[in-house]
């Protein structure tokens, strides 16, 4: 038996090998055991997929017919287990129940019983099968099925993850650290979703089969990622929300943040509404008491200067329930509680710039003081809410 050993014969087996030894050293991580086993079992499956793709190119196919119909096709599993695995990272109250869960894998189920079945029957049976059955039906079931369930999951997936970020601003004044921007490498998986729909069209429409078949690529590009981000991340401690944080969350736009203009007299800073920060809409009536107690922590108190402050200290701080300073800022405000406090800290820069011995001082050394604890944050607040770069504001 030969194989042809092309560079993409080559990079298959390597991609497939790293796939592997990936999932096995997630699996037996110390920390984070769910997420990452979930993890684990989606670049396995991922990875079987891409054997049958080896299989092919390298002609193993053609010279051991009694590989076809291999138990290694489980990509109904892709959409759930991706899915499971963020919820695994961000909600801190998530546990694996298949009472609960494990519908979400009846498909897989079906799919792997189905080639089970078909692995113990004479080679004859299995031809008779793919002439009749599978390549008119089955198989269209399970391709189309496997495209229909990941990007299914992949929305669910992403709907979480807008949650969790909302929930995030709500509850913490320094975020960049806790996003999990990683992530977006797993959801490469929505460009092969793209290139099985355009696959599904040639097929049914055009009976193209394999003429612009790139998913095995692009599934081997997302597995090899997945495993170097996967193991780099496998021990980080993510801050979690409950799942009752994350599916009660409004969805309602908030204003943009504005900073406070330097020549704005001071007595206006201390008004209740804390209007100097936000730009101007129509705010949902709040308890005027609750906001003038927010407004005195923060501006008065001068909170926002903690970089790390977070809506639970504030509430310590102020004796009011977390919950009533969310809607009043939610609701008062439009905005989050991020935003608030980065308001005040671009604001605490502005004034400090505009100082007479402002260049005794560098720029990070004023951002630092001022509530910031990162350069890259600073950078991008500061840009997002006056227009310009910290570096061209403080030329004017």
């Amino acid at each position: 038996m030969q194989l042809a050993l092309t560079p993409v014969v080559v990079l298959l087996l390597a991609v497939v090998a790293q796939a592997l030894l990936a999932a096995g050293l997630l699996w037996w991580a110390r920390h984070n055991q769910l997420p990452n086993r979930l993890l684990a079992l989606l670049m396995l499956a991922i990875a079987l997929w891409l054997l049958d793709g080896f299989f092919r190119v390298s002609g193993l196919y053609r010279q051991a017919p009694g590989l076809y119909f291999s138990p290694i096709y489980y990509s109904l599993a892709f959409g759930p287990l991706l899915y499971f695995y963020v919820r695994g990272l961000v909600e801190e109250d998530f546990q694996w129940s298949w009472r609960h869960y494990g519908w979400h894998f009846v498909p897989v189920l079906a799919q792997a019983a189905l080639y089970w079945c078909l692995r113990f029957q004479p080679y004859d049976t299995r031809n008779w099968f793919w002439v009749h059955v599978h390549r008119p039906y089955t198989y269209r079931v399970e391709f189309i099925g496997t495209w229909l369930s990941l990007t299914f999951y992949l929305f669910l997936s992403l709907r979480r993850l807008r949650h969790y970020r909302r929930w995030l601003a709500d509850n913490f004044s320094e975020i960049s650290a806790l996003r999990l921007r990683w992530l977006r490498w797993l959801l490469l998986l929505a460009i092969v979703s793209a290139q099985w729909l355009g696959e599904v069209v040639l097929r049914e429409f055009f009976g193209r089969y394999y003429d612009y078949d790139y998913s095995t690529e692009l599934l081997g590009i997302v597995v090899f990622l997945i495993g170097i981000v996967g193991l780099r991340q496998a021990d980080r401690v993510a801050v979690r929300a409950t799942e009752a944080d994350l599916t009660t969350s409004t969805g309602e736009p908030r204003a943009r943040l504005v900073a406070l203009p330097l020549d704005q007299p001071a007595e206006v800073a201390a008004t209740p509404e804390l209007a100097p920060i936000v730009a101007p809409r129509p705010a949902t009536p709040v308890d005027v008491a609750v906001a003038e107690r927010i407004r005195r922590a923060l501006e008065d108190d001068r909170l926002f200067l903690n970089p790390t402050l977070t809506l639970a200290e504030l509430a310590a701080h102020t004796g009011l329930a977390p919950k009533l300073i969310s809607f009043t800022i939610n609701a008062g405000l439009g905005q989050s509680f991020n935003d608030v406090v980065n308001g005040l800290r671009v604001a605490e820069v502005q004034r400090r710039l505009a100082a007479p011995d402002a260049r005794r001082y560098t720029l990070l050394g004023i951002a630092f003081e001022s509530g910031f604890n990162s350069k890259t944050t600073f950078n991008r607040i500061f840009k997002q809410l006056t227009g310009v770069a910290p570096r061209d504001y403080e030329a004017k």
